[in-house]
């Protein structure tokens, strides 16, 4: 069997076989493939697509490409929830600790920035000293004693999306519904939780543009789960807009505190409600979702999810007195304000370009060696739907170096979108695939 003779079958329509898909996969893990092949077998992918039989042939490749994660000794049902991905989407640093503190483990396998701005191990680095490079046994022991552990997915662990993860980051082929399904369901299956809530973005921030696909791509998933017997269910959710007001790493994680504080933006905090109520109910410690969100509405209130939150900056080596004090976090050297030229109302905000002004300021990567700034970012101070003045403030940016500054502040100007009258924002819960 040829790699070439793959790709040619790809790139003229047609159907890999189980055989063909193990081959690459497994020969690209051992080297013995080189990346500019595999390039161009998810650019043929990317444009020719993969029917159902090809994506579950491709999970289950990735999938036992490599060690699977044991987490039997690990007392009660596990819960796990992955994101699509999106613009402002700290959801994981508030949601998490919400769970945790409400009596259900948290086994989470966290993942690093696609594109435009960190991913949650980014963030969460944001904590000196915090590391996700932790062992199966301290991961097990950190859930087991405080509730819940974030770890980084180790090149044992479905090796095979590691690779074509970071690949897919360099050659635009992201945004691909058969690569995304299985990347993301490799590596959840991997990871061995009992149960799995995705949050499916749709919107112009997100890989899907548009509802249809996002359910699509919903259901596409949740189908894998079940075929392993996995309890899987999805929230479609808007990325037609940034959510929250912060984009970047460590403003992320300030505002995430602010969440946990019960002074964070409305959005993110009916997200996390959202998502944290089917988690509680999967696992058994509520029996609908309206007791599960109340439950969750307590952990707030008291202070138990944020006291989760430092229990699980502190089990893995940062310091619990950041999550008090987030002015202890990264923070940028130079900041600019783009003000408002006229009277009006914000009618669109680009989520893509905000996420391309956060890249161009460092807060994410160009390309996979990219070290991420973690000190810069944007903050919205008008979402849509919302009145400006002329001469109002309606977006920060946070950098380290005027070029990159003013690089940003050009695609963010681009990002807003104003009217006479109010436009109303899009419903935030597009719906649920269970």
């Amino acid at each position: 069997m040829l790699m070439v003779d793959i790709i040619r079958k790809k790139r003229d329509g047609g159907v890999l076989s189980r055989e063909e898909t193990e081959f690459f996969i497994n020969g690209y893990v051992k080297g013995e493939i080189p990346d500019y092949q595999v390039s161009a077998l998810m650019m043929a992918i990317y444009f020719r697509g993969m029917n159902d039989e090809e994506t579950h042939d491709l999970t289950r490749a990735m999938l036992n490409s490599g060690e699977k994660l044991d987490l039997s000794a690990v007392k009660g049902f596990k819960v796990d929830k992955h994101s699509t991905g999106g613009v402002g989407d700290k959801t994981s640093l508030v949601l998490t600790p919400m769970v945790a503190s409400c009596g259900v483990p948290v086994a989470k396998m966290s993942g690093r920035g696609l594109g435009h701005t960190g991913g949650t191990i980014d963030k969460l680095e944001s904590f000196k000293g915090f590391s996700t490079s932790i062992t199966n046994e301290q991961f097990i022991h950190n859930v087991n004693t405080i509730g819940i552990a974030l770890m980084g997915q180790t090149k044992d662990l479905a090796p095979a999306d590691k690779l074509l993860y970071a690949l897919r980051d360099v050659t635009a082929t992201v945004d691909n519904m058969s690569l995304i399904a299985s990347s993301i369901m490799s590596k959840k299956l991997a990871a061995s939780a009992d149960g799995i809530v995705l949050d499916v973005k749709s919107g112009s921030g997100a890989f899907m543009k548009n509802d249809n696909d996002a359910f699509e791509l919903a259901n596409k998933m949740v189908a894998i789960g079940k075929n392993a017997g996995v309890k899987v269910m999805a929230v479609v959710s808007d990325m037609d807009q940034p959510l929250g007001r912060a984009v970047g790493n460590a403003i992320e994680v300030r505002e995430a505190i602010d969440t946990l504080n019960g002074k964070g933006p409305e959005d993110l905090y009916e997200l996390c409600l959202t998502l944290g109520s089917y988690m509680l109910k999967f696992a058994g410690a509520a029996s609908t979702v309206d007791e599960a969100r109340s439950s969750l509405e307590d952990a707030i209130s008291s202070g138990g999810a944020l006291d989760k939150l430092g229990d699980l900056i502190e089990g893995q080596g940062g310091n619990r007195d950041d999550v008090c004090h987030p002015e202890n976090l990264p923070v940028a050297s130079k900041q600019r304000d783009l003000c408002a030229k006229e009277d009006g109302f914000v009618s669109a905000i680009k989520s893509e370009d905000v996420g391309i002004a956060s890249l161009l300021l460092g807060g994410g990567r160009r390309s996979k060696e990219d070290v991420i700034d973690l000190s810069v970012g944007i903050y919205l101070n008008r979402k849509v739907g919302e009145q400006v003045k002329k001469g109002d403030v309606i977006a920060t940016l946070y950098g380290n170096d005027d070029k990159k500054i003013d690089e940003a502040y050009k695609r963010l100007a681009g990002a807003y979108e104003f009217a006479a009258n109010s436009v109303p924002a899009k419903k935030l819960i597009k719906g649920i695939v269970e």
